[in-house]
């Protein structure tokens, strides 16, 4: 028998074969969700004992999540979770861009009727998450609209590499929110790259999604820019 988990009196809340896997999985659900909060301690002694399980799946999930840039591992300090900086926000935001212009001019022509009434009824969600003042069902359709457009895509390597991102992205929805002027600005943005979409038209649709996902880029320039101003401004006293 393996060295798991089962040999332990205590029945240990991660108990299939694959502790690494579980392990790995749990750390990233919580601080996709926040639950580890960015610059939190990710101490392994205390994640094992929470978890009843060894160091040593523990410290190959956080490895694995380093790797990711979820984590940061410093020697004799330890693990935290990886903050995401202004220019590394800004830098996801641009390849966000790239890839959802590439999957808006490989899925228009490609979507259905039924891909039609599928968007439209994500568009309806946010519009009625919006009045209803409910952050939390907005995001959720406003991630399924674009998700969705990336799948009908065809592309599995750009669907991969999409969804890695904004996994990362999504501790910053409500930022990013803000960034572009709240609900109703994005339910305006949306309908019109739906309109684009249904008039059969790729390009236009793919002009109007990058517009839509350039508007919070632009402010993060023009912030880090005067970020960058004071700094130099600050050391030059």
């Amino acid at each position: 028998m393996s060295q798991t988990v089962e040999n332990r009196a205590t029945k240990p809340i991660l108990n299939t074969a694959t502790l690494s896997q579980q392990v790995y999985a749990h750390l990233r659900a919580g601080i996709l969700d926040n639950t580890y909060p960015p610059n939190s301690s990710l101490p392994e002694e205390a994640l094992a004992a929470k978890l009843k399980v060894s160091r040593v799946p523990v410290r190959e999930a956080l490895r694995r999540l380093s790797a990711e840039g979820l984590v940061v591992i410093k020697p004799r300090q330890g693990a935290s979770v990886a903050e995401l900086t202004a220019k590394q926000f800004l830098d996801a935001y641009q390849v966000r861009e790239a890839l959802e212009v590439l999957a808006v001019r490989l899925a228009t022509p490609r979507l259905t009727p039924q891909d039609l009434h599928q968007l439209d009824s994500l568009q309806q969600a946010m519009q009625t998450a919006a009045d209803a003042g409910s952050p939390a069902d907005f995001f959720a359709a406003n991630a399924k609209f674009h998700t969705f457009l990336v799948a009908k895509a065809g592309n599995g390597d750009l669907q991969s590499i999409y969804e890695s991102l904004i996994d990362r992205m999504r501790r910053y929805r409500t930022p990013s929110l803000d960034l572009r002027g709240g609900m109703a600005t994005s339910i305006d943005e949306h309908a019109a790259i739906l309109a684009a979409i249904r008039e059969g038209d790729p390009d236009k649709a793919a002009d109007l999604v990058a517009r839509h996902i350039h508007v919070p880029q632009g402010i993060l320039q023009e912030d880090l820019h005067r970020e960058q101003i004071g700094n130099e401004s600050g050391n030059g006293k």
